[in-house]
């Protein structure tokens, strides 16, 4: 356990952001590993089929662990304030709203799967396969959820290196499982679903038995599953908040999704599936930082130390910079290599694509590296509006792109449409940080 209210700032933060850094990489090293074994071995079309369903798994799977993100930050806050009977509440919460969450969502997401797969324009060659892939996802979207929950609650009290081990363990146990079911039994893209939901739930059944074993601070009893009314109003405020924070920002990835599936060019659909798993891996201290503000912001407001907060804010934008200034020097380097690597084609037109894409994106990097910081330190401090309606903006400004500007201007305004978005959804988080009563001292 890590105590985030006491010592100097920046190493603090850093210390505990650095572990989530590399559970980051891992879990992008997954990610490509998937997407590379998907096209060696299954060819582009089922590479096409994974990528048309990768904003839709972003939105439902980024709208669930937005929720246990904001679930824990409740639990960060009684730490913060050493009140161990609310952390029990607080856990118990957790784990009972989690998995009623995700039943509800399974069972919607399983129901309309093939009618929202067609509302997205999704090319009829590549439908039934992206049916099958995502079907079997939703199924153990629970796995993923119990994880998430798990890996929030030791981030709250201050362990972030717990689940850095068992994500890192899971990750070879994907790949190997990646390699025995899509090219040992011939599964194709099933093989590759059953894959990732098997090792999410090997890692929740790890996690859950080491938090039993290590952390009696984060036992709880059937005392303490009765729910009181205050807390779980608590809950799900910042637990829909962040949940639908980082749903409005992946809905408008899937309207553009849509736009790119209407494009009926599956060249498009590669480069763009390529292109964001590599703006990924270039974003990845923006979420990094982002998730351990959001702790570190939470601790910081159950202990009253404003100063703290607004130290940290500023020192971890300084640092994101600098990394913004490399990634545009690698989009400009060898950008081209990793879309060839990761995709396994020889399609100039996808190198081609993904590069252009990624080329004119990261110059604005520095705007989102600050949204992503704000929204989660003004989440940890209790302000669950603000972040909301910066994300609305994006959701507004994607979604017209979408509808209006790709039939006019094709792949091009996929391009734009986010580095536009990102101006325009800054502005409401720079005004609402500057105005926050517990940022200037006032609660």
């Amino acid at each position: 356990m890590k105590d985030l209210t006491k010592g100097k700032t920046l190493p603090l933060i850093m210390g505990f952001a650095i572990p989530i850094a590399i559970g980051n990489i891992f879990q992008l090293f997954y990610s490509l590993a998937d997407t590379r074994i998907v096209g060696q071995f299954l060819g582009e079309n089922a590479l096409a089929s994974v990528g048309a369903t990768s904003s839709l798994n972003n939105m439902i799977i980024g709208f669930l662990l937005g929720m246990t993100n904001g679930f824990a930050i409740i639990v960060a806050r009684s730490y913060g304030a050493k009140d161990e009977k609310a952390i029990k509440k607080a856990v118990a919460a957790t784990f009972v709203l989690g998995i009623a969450v995700s039943f509800v969502f399974t069972v919607l997401s399983v129901g309309f799967l093939r009618n929202i797969l067609e509302f997205l324009n999704t090319p009829k060659n590549l439908i039934d396969g992206a049916y099958r892939y995502f079907r079997i996802i939703l199924l153990g979207m629970t796995g993923a959820m119990l994880y998430n929950v798990c890996a929030g609650l030791f981030r709250a009290i201050g362990d972030s290196i717990t689940p850095l081990i068992f994500l890192i363990i899971s990750t070879f146990v994907n790949i190997g499982l990646d390699i025995l079911f899509v090219c040992g039994f011939k599964w194709g893209v099933e093989g590759a679903a059953f894959a990732t939901i098997l090792s999410q739930i090997m890692s929740f059944v790890c996690c859950f038995v080491y938090m039993l074993k290590k952390y009696p601070v984060l036992h709880f009893g059937i005392k303490d599953i009765k729910l009181e009314k205050g807390l779980v109003k608590s809950m799900f405020a910042i637990g829909c908040s962040m949940g639908f924070m980082s749903s409005l920002i992946n809905i408008g990835s899937v309207a553009l999704q849509g736009a790119i599936n209407s494009l009926n060019n599956a060249n498009y659909i590669v480069a763009h599936t390529a292109a964001r798993k590599i703006s990924e891996f270039f974003m990845l201290p923006f979420t990094v930082f982002g998730t351990t503000m959001a702790t570190f912001c939470g601790q910081n407001m159950g202990a009253k130390k404003p100063d703290r907060i607004k130290k940290g804010i500023w020192q971890v934008t300084i640092v994101t910079w600098i990394w913004c200034a490399f990634m545009v020097l690698l989009s400009y380097t060898v950008v081209p290599y990793m879309v060839e690597m990761i995709t396994a084609t020889k399609q100039q037109q996808v190198i081609d694509t993904a590069t252009l894409y990624l080329r004119v994106d990261t110059l604005l990097y520095f705007i989102p590296a600050v949204i992503c910081i704000l929204r989660n330190a003004m989440q940890g401090i209790g302000d669950s509006v603000t972040p909301v309606v910066s994300s609305s903006f994006e959701l507004i400004c994607k979604v017209l792109v979408a509808t209006f500007l790709t039939p006019v201007l094709g792949y091009w305004a996929i391009i734009w449409a986010e580095p536009i978005a990102w101006v325009i959804m800054v502005m409401p988080l720079l005004i609402g940080i500057k105005k926050n009563p517990v940022i200037n001292g006032v609660e």
